[in-house]
């Protein structure tokens, strides 16, 4: 499991319980986008989204990627002071994929050259980084 990859536009690292705060905003500044996107599937995030559930949330990945079964990244300013999203990089139901990647930016960043710049870092980054062949991106592909 990769730890750290750091780049011009952004830094991207394992999240944790520290980065409940900035995960919480980049959730609420987005949640409309995140609820039309994640909310049908996965009825994440909702409107009643508090930073105690935004707390549990967090700890619950990282708790999932001590535990080795699925891992998930902040994407953050290369200064860390703002998360700009996050990657979810979890093993796939489907048995043609070896993972299922999922990634989003926050609403102020969508269809920016941050969000395109980091579609084709994650995209390269899953098969050069870590041992798949075979990668879904639901919701972009």
């Amino acid at each position: 499991m990769p730890t750290l990859v750091a780049g011009p536009r952004f830094r991207i690292r394992p999240i944790t319980v520290h980065d409940v705060v900035k995960d919480y905003d980049a959730v609420l500044d987005s949640l409309e986008r995140l609820e039309g996107r994640f909310g049908p599937e996965w009825g994440w995030p909702d409107r009643r989204f508090t930073l105690e559930q935004a707390l549990i949330d967090v700890a619950w990945l990282q708790k999932e990627g001590q535990l080795r079964r699925s891992f998930s990244y902040a994407v953050m300013t290369p200064d860390e002071e703002r998360q700009l999203g996050r990657i979810h990089v979890a093993p796939s139901d489907d048995p043609s994929f070896d993972a299922v990647v999922v990634f989003w930016v926050r609403a102020d960043e969508e269809d920016s050259s941050v969000e395109k710049e980091l579609e084709e870092f994650v995209r390269e980054w899953c098969t050069a980084a870590w041992p798949f062949e075979t990668v879904r991106f639901p919701g972009r592909d």
